[in-house]
């Protein structure tokens, strides 16, 4: 054995914890269908938001985990239920009227409100391979449209009205008796209107594999259940999609969680083994509340990536799975610095941590050499403190603080100095709020300043942090976060910020003493 999968083989990074709990699945040998199959799925009720990615780059790093400790080919399948029946219109499209007109049609039969795809389900359908593609995965793509109507889920289907009394059993203990009267797993699409029919099965007939209904006129029509002319309602569609695919592994959030059971149950009535789930917690917006695709809250793909790199976005979905994030812009900077740190210690570290490492899941184990002599928060102050409006701006404080640094040999540096503009730009200018120094500030400030103009020593961050705590320690600071809080809300506008000697640093000290004076004389407020 490798030592490699040696060490993954006890890794206590969650992705090969999954990885080994899939692999005991087929101690006896290896799938039957010549591969250990990977699931997503999507509903495109409304644009994809930065959850349904996550199941995805998260699928991935497991799917990548398992490889490294089995031989077993893999797949992975990111399934789209575009059948089902538009049930309300999301808040966050064009044309809302319009797709009013479109309701309980299945999102493949709706109009596209942006007017640039043949349905409102393809449109959002290649909105999700677009975000897929951009991070790379490699992944089959299913439409449940082309998936129905293609004769790939005919078997399990007829199974299905085979063995409907079966699965209504299983159905019916979940439902309230209300709703158990008029439920059916079938619901069929009427042949004139398009639309998914929840209605009364009058009779489902195995041998033909069709059902009979009457639909809201009371007119009786008698479908086949292949072919696309019905759906199965959601529940029994996760438990037969599994059986139809052989799925080995599927993540989801744990609003789903409640419904295993019924889900695993209807799987096996279909002759299939039900998969190893992994639940996850819920992405949150600002305000604690759920991300809805319909609602748009929350952050976007396209929004994160408009302030940080793809890796940062990887690094932050890779972090403890099983709590609840909230998505919203403070989190991006952290997240960037936080990337960068694990990549410097990548190198120095053994196997054994390299595995537990998030950066080793993130690359799938080629994991790149960080560039950044500058922490990204430290770019955003620097942005903040110069008001610059480029990143050449900062390039200028870059090449003195790092006088080997230059775009071409540190392109992630020079990546992030433009994030760090647009995100100040964007984010911080709009919420600065300068105040006054007290009078202890304004002398413990002026101090600073004059101790700055007489400096001779190593512009360097310890020795600069060392000065700027000497300052605070003489004038009676207690505690000293006092003195530092004081710094960053006189000359940077806001209660937090970097370690101050580092930004003398590379602001320059000439430099920080003409912010101090500014600040001083009031014209920062």
């Amino acid at each position: 054995m490798s030592d490699l999968r040696e060490a993954a083989m006890s890794s206590k990074a969650w992705p090969f914890e999954e990885a080994r709990r899939l692999l005991k699945r087929y101690e006896a040998g290896p799938p039957e269908k010549g591969y250990v199959l990977f699931e997503t799925g999507y509903g495109p009720s409304g644009l994809p938001h930065i959850g349904t990615f996550g199941e995805v780059l998260r699928t991935t790093m497991v799917r990548r985990a398992f490889e490294a400790i089995s031989d077993i080919p893999t797949k992975l399948i990111s399934f789209s239920d575009d059948l089902d029946g538009m049930r309300k219109v999301p808040d966050n499209v064009p044309d809302r009227d319009m797709l009013a007109e479109h309701l309980h049609k299945p999102l493949t039969s709706v109009p596209d409100p942006f007017g640039e795809y043949d349905s409102f389900g393809d449109h959002n359908n290649a909105m999700l391979r677009r975000f897929l593609d951009t991070f790379g995965f490699d992944y089959e793509f299913i439409s449940a449209r082309d998936f129905y109507r293609s004769g790939r889920f005919d078997e399990t289907l007829l199974r299905a009205a085979e063995r409907y009394d079966d699965l209504m059993a299983v159905m019916l203990k979940s439902l309230r008796e209300e709703r158990q009267q008029t439920y059916s797993i079938f619901l069929p699409i009427h042949p004139e209107t398009g639309r998914v029919l929840y209605v009364p099965i009058r009779h489902v007939d195995a041998r033909d594999g069709t059902v009979t209904f009457d639909d809201e006129d009371g007119r009786e029509w008698t479908l086949p259940v292949t072919g696309g002319n019905v759906k199965l309602q959601w529940k029994p569609d996760f438990g037969a999609r599994w059986a139809a695919l052989g799925v080995d592994w599927e993540p989801y959030g744990k609003e789903h969680a409640p419904n295993t059971p019924i889900y695993t149950k209807i799987c096996s009535i279909l002759g299939g083994r039900p998969p190893e789930i992994f639940t996850y917690e819920l992405f949150l917006d600002e305000q604690g509340q759920k991300i809805s695709k319909s609602k748009g809250n929350g952050l976007t793909i396209d929004e994160w990536l408009t302030y940080a790199s793809t890796e940062s976005l990887s690094y932050f979905m890779y972090q403890k799975p099983k709590t609840a994030k909230r998505m919203h812009f403070d989190v991006i900077p952290k997240a960037v610095d936080e990337y960068h740190q694990q990549l410097r210690a990548y190198p120095a570290q053994d196997v054994a941590a390299q595995v537990n490492n998030p950066v080793y899941h993130i690359h799938s184990g080629d994991v790149p050499a960080s560039h950044m002599v500058v922490p990204f928060s430290m770019l955003l102050n620097l942005a903040s403190a110069s008001g610059a409006e480029d990143k050449e701006a900062l390039w200028g404080f870059i090449r003195r603080y790092a006088p080997g640094a230059t775009p071409e040999t540190h392109p992630d540096l020079d990546q992030a100095a433009g994030f760090a503009v647009r995100y100040y730009q964007d984010f911080v200018k709009p919420a600065k709020t300068y105040r006054a120094p007290d009078e202890s500030e304004r002398a413990a400030m002026a101090d600073l300043a004059e101790r700055l103009r007489g400096y001779d020593g190593p512009v360097e961050d310890e020795a600069l942090q060392t000065l700027v705590f000497a300052v605070g320690k003489d004038h009676g600071f207690e505690p000293l976060r006092n003195w530092f809080k004081a710094l960053y809300e006189v000359l940077l506008g806001q209660s937090q910020g970097p370690r101050f000697g580092g930004f003398i640093a590379l602001y320059g000290v000439s430099e920080t003493v003409d912010l101090i004076e500014k600040a001083l004389t009031g014209d920062l407020l």
